[in-house]
């Protein structure tokens, strides 16, 4: 397992591949503590918890008592349970029991990840944020009730905009290659409906990128949502695409995305778990999603860097998917931010070192000039 920090959080460290919580849902007590310690087993400390299935919480603090510590938890505010079912409410009042009865089942006092559930929609954003929910999730942060604020959102306009508040710690946002092409709607189901792959589409969604730019410079940590998209994105005849992924691409594709910590995999079993997590013990061949990418015939990625990796190896030794991250991040923020800055600095290679020799550019699938983004490093960092 490998561990990435929340940033905004006392540099905490999550596991780069961690559970979402709808394969434990109807899991007998034993099952889920079964299925967690085998998760623990194999490095994973990070879970979500989006549901307010009251069996769940219960199951969640029988199986994590003895090792809080161990854990980090993300627990949903303003996830409650009503008349035997869900509820996605606003109301102060039905938040507060909501989240108080989720601490009373976990058997914790605070929650790592306090995620506003989810927000799509502009006038549900003002809600939240010029309403009671924003100061109470600012409150329980101040409290160290919670560590830090999320919030969980599928589209990047409403999620941009709630980044830039200041008061976002880490987003929970839907990513994989598919959902990376789809402009921004408030309705989620466009997400995967057929009509809007049918006639093709053109690189990643501009707010999209700049979402993620966004969240990489204010530290601000995204964790994944949806990267197997529901199990669509690898069954050939479900795919938007029409062709099928690997869960080692998919999970490749999220993690080499600009703020991405960790992937929220929705795993039903033990066997489940182990199959995500050896992710890690996979073959760079195995993990490469620019095969599938650039051999599809309607939809196109071009032009821009991928992250992929596929331009290595640089003949002098240039992480060239880094350098393009940190010339991308400082273009689309119009001067260098200290951290980007930084953080160029602490490469073993420079852009300034590029001989020009063109075997990156023969490697790269999606025909990035990346002679040109290496001068363009220089001119931004200055070597």
């Amino acid at each position: 397992m490998r561990y990435r920090e929340l940033r905004r959080c006392d540099n905490l460290k999550v596991s780069a591949i961690a559970l979402g919580c709808e394969g434990f849902i109807e899991k007998s007590k034993e099952e889920h503590k079964n299925m967690l310690d085998r998760a623990m087993e194999l490095g994973v400390n990070f879970i979500d918890m989006y549901t307010s299935n009251p069996r769940f919480r219960d199951n969640m603090g029988y199986s994590v008592k003895g090792k809080r510590d161990k854990i980090v938890l993300q627990g949903h505010i303003c996830s409650a349970w009503e008349n035997g079912q869900y509820l996605r409410t606003r109301d102060i009042q039905k938040t507060k029991i909501a989240f108080e009865d989720q601490l009373k089942r976990l058997g914790t006092d605070y929650i790592d990840i306090g995620m506003i559930h989810y927000i799509d929609s502009i006038d549900d954003f003002r809600a939240v944020f010029d309403g009671d929910i924003i100061e109470y999730c600012n409150r329980l942060k101040k409290s160290g009730t919670i560590r830090a604020v999320g919030l969980s959102s599928h589209n990047p306009i409403v999620a941009k905009k709630a980044v830039e508040t200041g008061y976002i710690d880490v987003l929970m946002f839907s990513v994989n290659a598919a959902y990376d092409m789809q402009p921004p709607d408030e309705d989620v189901e466009q997400l995967w409906n057929p009509e809007n792959y049918k006639n093709g589409l053109i690189n990643i969604n501009p707010e999209r990128k700049e979402l993620y730019e966004l969240c990489e410079r204010n530290n601000v940590a995204i964790d994944v949502m949806k990267a197997f998209g529901g199990g669509d994105m690898l069954n050939a005849k479900l795919s938007p695409f029409g062709v099928a992924f690997s869960e080692y691409q998919c999970i490749e594709y999220c993690l080499t995305r600009p703020g991405v910590v960790s992937v929220m995999a929705g795993c039903r079993s033990a066997d489940e778990i182990e199959k995500v997590v050896s992710y890690f013990d996979s073959s760079k061949e195995e993990r490469d999603y620019s095969v599938v990418l650039s051999e599809m015939e309607k939809f196109k990625f071009f032009g821009n860097c991928m992250y992929c990796g596929h331009c290595a190896p640089c003949t002098v030794g240039i992480d060239i998917a880094d350098v393009n991250k940190y010339v991308n991040l400082s273009v689309a923020q119009g001067k260098v931010p200290e951290t980007v800055s930084d953080h160029y600095k602490l490469l073993s290679h420079h852009g300034g070192e590029c001989v020009e020799c063109g075997k990156c550019e023969e490697n790269c699938p999606f025909g990035v000039e990346i002679i040109q983004k290496m001068k363009n490093a220089v001119k931004i960092f200055g070597y």
